[in-house]
């Protein structure tokens, strides 16, 4: 069976959604006959690539809030993703992830993409490092292991590219207009960051149907 997830490293509810997940599929019974592919989709694909600003401020121009209502609902996400045994900084940086998803592209060539992706949401929403800089792209992938001559390659120029975009399109082909969003087996599709319980469920319906030739079904969060 095979899971296929789109996803976008500052997307708070992507980084819920991912550990939910992954504790449903702990727990699924043929977790091991489960192939798991992620894909990428840009929340804010018009921010200035090499630039970060704080996640507050950013919250307060798109939304309208007043800082204070921004920290607010990220604090609130704090507590969710802490009952989820997840670090959370509240005021980290936000920028473009182009770049970012180019390395889990990267990543996914060497048999590391879920690792790369991984130490992305960590590096961004645990620690509240920038992962939208050359340097900082580079330095987490040494921690994954990818070869540095091929990463600084990879962010110098364009390979990739049409991977990302490959990505995107296909995402809205099938009308996912947000993220996390899972396709189990090309014909149940998951929208949200989901209880592990709604995932769970899922996974064992999609497993007894086998192979539906029915239209996708979708829980929405």
């Amino acid at each position: 069976m095979r899971v296929d997830v789109w996803s976008d490293i500052v997307c708070p509810w992507c980084y819920l959604g991912q550990a939910r997940f992954e504790r449903a599929l702990a727990e699924f019974e043929h977790r091991d006959q489960v192939e798991v592919v992620h894909h990428s989709f840009e929340l804010d694909p018009g921010f200035p690539a090499g630039h970060a600003t704080s996640v507050l401020d950013m919250l307060s121009s798109k939304y309208g809030l007043s800082r204070d209502q921004a920290a607010a609902a990220e604090a609130s996400l704090a507590q969710m993703a802490a009952a989820e045994g997840l670090e959370f900084s509240v005021d980290r940086p936000h920028g473009n992830t182009f770049d970012a998803h180019r390395l889990v592209h990267l990543a996914k060539d060497s048999g590391r993409q879920e690792e790369m992706l991984g130490r992305l949401y960590r590096a961004n929403f645990g620690a509240g490092q920038s992962v939208f800089d050359t340097e900082g792209l580079m330095a987490l992938a040494d921690e994954v292991g990818l070869d540095p001559a091929e990463t600084r390659k990879v962010l110098a120029g364009d390979d990739y590219t049409k991977e990302v975009r490959a990505d995107e399109r296909r995402a809205a082909e099938l009308g996912a207009t947000g993220v996390p969003f899972f396709v189990i087996d090309d014909a149940l599709g998951i929208s949200g960051g989901q209880r592990a319980e709604v995932f769970l469920r899922a996974l064992r319906q999609a497993w007894d149907a086998g192979r539906p030739d029915v239209p996708s079904l979708m829980y929405r969060a």
